[in-house]
């Protein structure tokens, strides 16, 4: 018996590996690749040059891989590749890069990408991150390893969410969201550390009481952030979390921070 449902359009140069599931009216284009278990359920429509790994699932009416919602982009050769085992629900997008944005839009392995969000073109998502119903991503959004995006939250184009944040249901993130932060708000504000989600994730107590001191430093009003932070990396120079953190910071922003209000 066919892995592929004979409602399928399946255009000649799709390559689709023999032990994956291709459901009823799916419409694959001819440069998509599909990996060892991937199913797709049904009525799913992916294009372009679209890599979608192994075991990865599927559910009805996803649109991966068609041009971007953006104005500058005029067909030039860009892809979307999704890593292994991700789960991706009804009604998600995932738009390709665009030139601008060197040409890729990837997102890595064990993803859970909820009902109606939306990957904008040249998005770079890790490792186990989850968007919730109807989250949104601007373009050039860069998502580390186990953040959690919360339901109708919008991302702005290029801002960084750092490994480990959580960004609370219905937020508007503007700026930058340190590793393990939490944020939330009609125009998002940090409100803490995702302290829960480093519990579940078997964060030591002395990680967690070092990133906490950490956080209340970086955050004080004792000088300028600059000079906190060095101060920072002083006092707490065996903490892997802080340093992960500190590293965030220093490195190339195109919004700025999201700060405590």
């Amino acid at each position: 018996m066919s892995n592929i449902h004979n409602s399928a359009v399946i255009e000649e140069g799709a390559s689709i590996h023999p032990d994956a599931k291709i459901g009823p009216f799916c419409v694959i284009e001819k440069n998509v690749k599909i990996g060892a278990g991937a199913v797709l359920k049904s009525h799913v429509a992916i294009a372009g040059k679209t890599t979608i790994g192994e075991n990865c699932t599927v559910f009805p009416f996803a649109s991966i891989g068609h041009a971007p919602q953006d104005l500058k982009f005029h067909g030039e050769d860009s892809e979307v590749r999704i890593g292994n085992r991700c789960v991706i629900r009804e009604h998600v997008t995932v738009n390709p890069g665009t030139e601008g944005g060197g040409s890729l839009t990837k997102i890595g392995n064990d993803c859970l990408i909820m009902v109606a969000a939306h990957i904008a073109h040249d998005c770079s998502i890790g490792n186990n991150v989850i968007l919730v119903n109807n989250a949104t991503l601007g373009g050039h959004v860069e998502i580390d390893d186990f953040a959690i995006i919360g339901g109708l939250s919008a991302v702005h184009q290029f801002v960084r969410i750092g490994a480990h944040a959580m960004i609370g249901g219905a937020s508007g993130v503007e700026t930058d969201i340190i590793p393990f932060g939490s944020a939330t708000g009609n125009r998002a504000v940090l409100g803490g550390l995702n302290l829960t989600g480093m519990k579940r994730r078997n964060f030591s107590r002395d990680e967690i009481h070092a990133l906490r001191n950490a956080y209340k430093r970086l955050f004080g009003d004792e000088g300028t952030f600059q000079e906190r932070t060095a101060l920072v990396a002083k006092e707490f120079p065996d903490s892997e979390v802080v340093k992960s953190v500190l590293d965030f910071i220093n490195g190339e922003t195109k919004r700025g921070f999201c700060q405590p209000q």
